[in-house]
């Protein structure tokens, strides 16, 4: 497997455990008042989330660029 596919494979385990993290801050949201930390289980999966996907976005622009014809 390259390393572009591992990267997409964890983005979208790294997505899986997002909506985990928001289900289960949502369900102690309708228990009454969370603690802070528990926001933290979706906040930590976002972070990751937000390289990944930019990661993901910036690929083929980078390989277009290095597919460009060089000048001279």
């Amino acid at each position: 497997m390259s390393a572009s596919q591992t990267i997409r494979q964890i983005h979208r385990w790294i997505s899986a455990a997002f909506v985990l993290g928001v289900v289960a801050y949502m369900t102690a949201m309708s228990q009454g008042t969370p603690p802070a930390w528990l926001g933290l289980f979706a906040l930590a999966p976002l972070i990751l989330l937000a390289v990944t996907g930019i990661y993901l976005f910036i690929r083929p622009y980078v390989a277009r660029l290095r597919r460009a014809p060089q000048p001279g």
